[in-house]
């Protein structure tokens, strides 16, 4: 409980011990409290007991990985508050009726942290643990040539150890890179919103008289939000918010002399831009949050990848037109339509459809294999509608017998996933549900190690700097429950 919560270890013997004691002193009395109060719950045993319960955890999930036909792997180390490299390794495999995602290990890389050291870690814990790459169907990590350099990166010689691995970069780092472009009209126009936001919140006297105005204001929000270029989502939120305070804003700035910054934040055309600059980073949030989450693959990664660059297609066709149809973003929009006659600014369009057409490009430079569906896509996600001459010869035959399976084809069309369906009917079509299977199991992010290095933030504070992680991130992030009752047993075996 103390691992799952994120607390530190000394939380049984300051608050857990001390209420339970008291507990007893009501309900029992005076002797039975005396007795209660003699069992040790100091530091050290919880520390003990939490590498305990670790390690059934991962017991129990080798004997998993062992069980499982293949798996995939996903990797990232970032630096702890004490400076300290760690290195995150996550598993996806194959578990009883569905795919499963968990915790392999983590692990403390004591000097560099090039892609040789993290096989070499990987490498430590397969012999440790009697796993094998050969098992391992793909690799899924961020873009540090660390992770995907093509001479020395983890991706290359993880491919040394099993050709056939696939190694992918993760879809919400692509993501992130391809809607940084930015014509240099917008991008000067992001520029000015970013020091308009910097002159109220990097000073704290500036902050103080701003939330006053606001609370004046009856305004929605009392402060301003700063971005910062490694947070996937802060650019949008930040613009969000400076929107949503414009009028706020514009007082502040007269408050403050700042008269250059306000005459560009008031100016009329300043404004439409502005709009449409908050509506394209409200659907890019919207576009990465759905590529984030817990079992998220390829296939989910992939359509939605692809319904993106379709609705780009379709929002230059609706501003291409005579005249220009911005329905697509919600704040320019409602600007439009404020005004008394059809209005569009000055080189609106030809900016929007510049813009958007750069956006397709780097789409499409960064997911180029999305848009051409491989026979291993299609038989995945439509294996009764598979044109069986595109499949390997050695498939063929199953793949017929599966199409004109009909207790098959109801279990697809029932609602269950992807996996599940799969799964399911590996043990009757072993050949091709392994191959629909390489690629289900396959991660399409990095997400989980991301999330994971946030809990190692509350785990591993300024407080706590000094703590091995290790057991008590594997007991915070693992969805498997240690056997509780075999480690009691055992503890009475050993007395």
């Amino acid at each position: 409980m103390v691992a799952q919560q994120k607390k530190p270890h000394t939380f049984c013997e300051t608050l857990i011990k001390p209420s339970i004691l008291k507990a007893v002193e009501i309900v029992l009395g005076e002797e039975s409290k005396r007795k209660v109060s003699q069992i040790s719950l100091s530091d050290n045993t919880i520390k003990r007991r939490i590498d305990e319960l670790a390690l059934d955890i991962q017991n129990q999930l080798i004997h998993k990985l062992k069980n499982s036909v293949f798996f995939a792997i996903q990797c990232d180390e970032s630096t702890d508050v004490a400076n300290c490299c760690q290195l995150l390794v996550y598993c996806r495999f194959i578990n009883e009726k569905t795919i499963a995602e968990e915790l392999m290990f983590s692990q403390a890389l004591s000097s560099t942290s090039k892609g040789s050291d993290v096989l070499s870690a990987i490498d430590i814990f397969f012999d440790q643990n009697g796993l094998s790459w050969k098992n391992v169907v793909g690799v899924c990590t961020d873009g540090a040539p660390a992770m995907l350099g093509s001479r020395s990166g983890f991706v290359k010689l993880a491919k040394d150890k099993n050709p056939s691995i696939i190694g992918s970069h993760c879809v919400i780092h692509r993501q992130a890179l391809a809607a940084k472009t930015l014509p240099f009209e917008i991008k000067n126009l992001l520029e000015v919103c970013i020091k308009i936001v910097n002159t109220i919140k990097s000073s704290a006297l500036n902050s103080r008289l701003f939330k006053i105005l606001c609370s004046e204001l009856s305004a929605q929000h009392s402060v301003l939000l700063f971005h910062t270029e490694v947070r996937w989502l802060s650019k949008g939120n930040m613009l969000e918010r400076l929107y949503e305070l414009k009028s706020e804003v514009e007082i502040m700035l007269l408050q403050l002399g700042k008269d250059d910054l306000r005459e560009n934040f008031t100016d009329e055309n300043f404004t439409f831009y502005f709009a449409y600059l908050a509506d394209f980073f409200e659907t890019i949030n919207n576009l990465n949050l759905k590529l984030q989450g817990r079992n998220i693959n390829v296939i989910i990664a992939n359509d939605t990848i692809n319904s993106f660059l379709e609705k780009i297609q379709l929002w230059k066709r609706r501003v291409n037109k005579e005249t220009p149809n911005f329905s697509s973003f919600r704040r320019l929009n409602e600007l439009l339509s404020d005004e008394e006659e059809p209005f569009c600014p000055t080189g609106l369009k030809d900016i929007v459809i510049k813009h958007l057409d750069s956006l397709t490009d780097e789409f499409t430079r960064y997911f180029p294999n999305f848009s051409n569906k491989s026979w291993q896509y299609m038989l995945t996600s439509s294996p009764f509608s598979t044109n069986v001459d595109t499949l390997p010869d050695i498939i063929q035959e199953q793949a017929i017998e599966l199409k004109n399976d009909s207790r098959a084809k109801i279990d697809f069309n029932s609602g269950s996933s992807l996996e599940e369906f799969w799964v399911k009917y590996q043990p009757i079509y072993p050949e091709i549900s392994n191959e629909a299977l390489k690629v289900l199991v396959q991660f399409s992010s990095t997400y989980l190690c991301e999330s994971g290095f946030s809990s190692m933030a509350v785990i591993k504070n300024k407080y706590r700097n000094r703590l091995d992680v290790a057991s008590d991130l594997r007991c915070s992030l693992s969805n498997i429950e240690p056997n509780i009752k075999k480690l009691s047993k055992e503890k009475c075996c050993q007395h």
